[in-house]
């Protein structure tokens, strides 16, 4: 597959250096992972023999694409976006931005308050192009950052990735 957006190619060397090569942790909710593709959420997957080139594909269609990552022009907004979907689901991603937009716009003037559905529709783009990317950067990594804080004070089994979350994953 050839990637004709040059965000992408920019987003998906970092991503999986992050990511990492195959990793079966027993702590780990998504299972056996390589690349960041987990058995969880690619249970007819063989994992462990997973290339990049193949992880690559997945990521473009099945989180780029299909989220419409592609269709946000800042790019270090659509990379954290991509990030976040990436570790926490496409559809948590695109919610926490929904989250952010909507904060941000308490007074309803510039656009009306958006359905928190996690599905990036034309009133979220629309929305997004009407706010300073690097203030909604900073609003969206505080609502994730606030979520993964959560997820490890609920289960003590998830405490040992804190570190690499706020190290990797919530940008400053």
């Amino acid at each position: 597959m050839q990637f004709l957006d040059s965000n992408f190619k920019k987003a998906i060397t970092p991503l999986l250096r992050i990511e990492g090569g195959y990793v079966e942790d027993a702590d780990d909710r998504g299972g056996a992972t390589k690349y960041g593709i987990s058995s969880k959420s690619y249970p007819n997957l063989d994992i462990k023999h997973l290339t990049v080139q193949h992880a690559k594909n997945i990521y473009y269609k099945d989180y780029w694409r299909k989220h419409k990552i592609h269709k946000i022009r800042d790019f270090e907004l659509a990379n954290e976006i991509f990030d976040t979907a990436v570790n926490m689901g496409g559809i948590t991603s695109i919610k926490f931005l929904q989250r952010a937009l909507n904060i941000l716009n308490r007074d309803n003037t510039l656009y009306n308050d958006l359905v928190v559905d996690g599905i990036m529709g034309r009133n979220t783009l629309f929305a997004v192009s009407k706010v300073e990317a690097r203030i909604l950067l900073k609003v969206v990594n505080g609502i994730q950052f606030t979520s993964y804080l959560e997820i490890a004070e609920k289960d003590n089994s998830q405490e040992k990735f804190i570190r690499g979350w706020i190290n990797d994953r919530v940008a400053i």
